[in-house]
């Protein structure tokens, strides 16, 4: 481009790629929609764009190719995407482009194209069933408070025709037909990102407790850059909220390629990742505005424990565990208002901490991804430094941190419960400033704590789902004393759809 006299003002591939589109353009006297369709069919990479002309001011030509793209078709007007969550405020129709294609958009009008034969492609429209009240804060200060106090509906939603409380048994329409597959694999990979990553840890640990199949929980970015061994008898299992997560896309076309069954945990419908994976599960969290993941990950962890009750109902394995899980998902939204309701003492304690300049979020078992999850949120949004780890390996290293300003997080369950005490208890000899979560009633807990937020007893399998809810509280609490914008907290986008 630079020999035929083309100046570029930076070495950015947009930049080149507006540049191919111009010289197309003047080149060959295309047409706009054609000089970008000739461009791209000789580019190679991911991209997810939207370009315009100054000669045709009305028209916008989109296109995908690994990175996700979809239309909102309103009243006069066509909006343009990465996902579905921020047209629904606008429009409930939804076009999903396809790999490989490209949209010339007017104003209430537009075509669908494949790019490299130049055919035209019907699409269908589908329709988002999110109520106005759904997407509005409805007199929450926040969407992530909302979306946190919503929790008590959605972990519900997520069971909803799931759980035969009567007869105890678990039916999952979406992967009713493949058990047996899935029971015959010789292991299985759950690929994810972020919050979903944590999630999927706490499956993990489910299906290799309740089935005994060994469950590998990889990373969706690295997932794809490693010699994986996955083949016919491999499952892989990617979790999303948005279902356009562009590592756990590509993590999955990767798997199908080796000849793997792939299985979509995904809240929104019709999405990338539920379109193209073999079967899967929506787990009916209900839209979420709020950038710092809440209930999406609850119920992440629902549908993967109904996952896994679900492998072992089909082998006839553990009868009381599984009895007991469904007993307690029973009771979950008594539990979780219980939670809610402590609210404004959860505040008082980020109050005293919101200052700090780093946490350490110590659990065990079930409760090591929550602390992960912890740390997370109040990094996302609070922009406090946090770190999650194995309540054990606070000797390997993180030791060393701790003094008078460092605030410990325990999360304290029955599992384990002697060494987790064994840690408060270093913890408070080298000064540190102890925040107990605890689904215990154990007296001894008030002598180690600077503060102790008590929740109610749960099956172990099910603990996450109310130990993560004060997590969440202590993270919004303090960002908002400390006047951060929590919806949407800097540098971060809701769906990750490009690498």
């Amino acid at each position: 481009m630079e020999a035929k006299g083309f100046n570029f003002q930076s070495d950015t591939d947009t930049e080149v790629l507006v540049q191919l589109i111009s010289y197309l353009y003047k080149k060959d006297g295309n047409d706009f929609a054609g000089a970008v369709r000739h461009a791209l069919s000789q580019v190679v990479g991911a991209y997810g764009i939207v370009v315009m002309c100054t000669d045709v001011p009305d028209m916008l030509v989109a296109a995908r190719f690994g990175s996700p793209l979809v239309l909102g078709i309103g009243e006069g007007e066509i909006i343009v995407a990465s996902d579905s969550s921020p047209i629904i405020e606008y429009t409930r129709k939804i076009i999903y482009i396809d790999e490989g294609e490209m949209a010339c958009i007017r104003r209430d009008d537009f075509e669908v194209r494949n790019i490299l034969e130049n055919k035209l492609v019907n699409k269908n429209v589908q329709h988002i069933e999110y109520s106005l009240d759904q997407i509005e804060k409805g007199g929450y200060p926040h969407f992530m408070l909302k979306e946190i106090y919503e929790q008590e509906e959605s972990i519900w939603a997520a069971t909803r025709g799931r759980i035969d409380f009567k007869n105890k048994t678990i039916k999952l329409g979406g992967i009713q037909d493949i058990l047996g597959r899935i029971l015959d694999a010789h292991q299985i990979y759950i690929t994810a990102c972020g919050t979903s990553w944590h999630a999927s840890l706490i499956g993990s640990y489910a299906i290799e407790e309740l089935v005994g199949i060994p469950v590998k929980v990889e990373y969706a970015s690295e997932f794809r850059y490693r010699n994986t061994p996955v083949n016919h008898k491999s499952i892989v299992i990617a979790v999303s909220q948005s279902g356009e997560t562009a590592d756990t896309l590509a993590a999955i076309r990767l798997a199908k390629q080796k000849g793997a069954l792939t299985l979509g945990i995904v809240n929104v419908v019709g999405s990338s990742i539920a379109r193209e994976t073999d079967c899967g599960v929506y787990i009916h969290a209900g839209p979420e505005i709020g950038v710092a993941s809440t209930k999406a990950f609850t119920s992440q962890v629902v549908v993967l424990n109904l996952i896994a009750a679900l492998l072992a109902q089909s082998k006839d394995l553990n009868l009381p565990q599984r009895e007991r899980m469904i007993d307690d998902f029973e009771q979950i939204q008594k539990k979780v208002e219980r939670i809610l309701e402590l609210s404004e003492s959860i505040k008082s304690v980020a109050a005293d901490f919101y200052d700090a300049t780093g946490f350490l979020y110590l659990g065990r078992g079930f409760q090591f991804p929550v602390a992960l999850e912890g740390a997370l949120k109040l990094k996302e949004i609070s922009y406090i430094h946090a770190e999650g780890y194995p309540a054990a390996e606070m000797k390997h290293g993180p030791i060393a941190l701790i003094d008078e300003n460092m605030p410990v997080v325990f999360i304290v369950t029955e599992t384990g419960f002697d060494k987790i005490i064994s840690n408060i208890q270093q913890v408070r000899a080298r000064n540190g400033r102890i925040i107990i979560i605890t689904t215990t009633s154990a007296p001894e807990l008030h002598k180690y704590s600077d503060h102790i937020i008590r929740i109610p007893h749960i099956h172990k399998f099910l603990a996450p789902l109310l130990t993560t809810i004060p997590l969440q509280l202590l993270a919004y609490h303090s960002a908002v004393l400390k006047g951060c914008n929590v919806d949407q907290p800097r540098n971060l986008a809701k769906s990750v759809t490009v690498e």
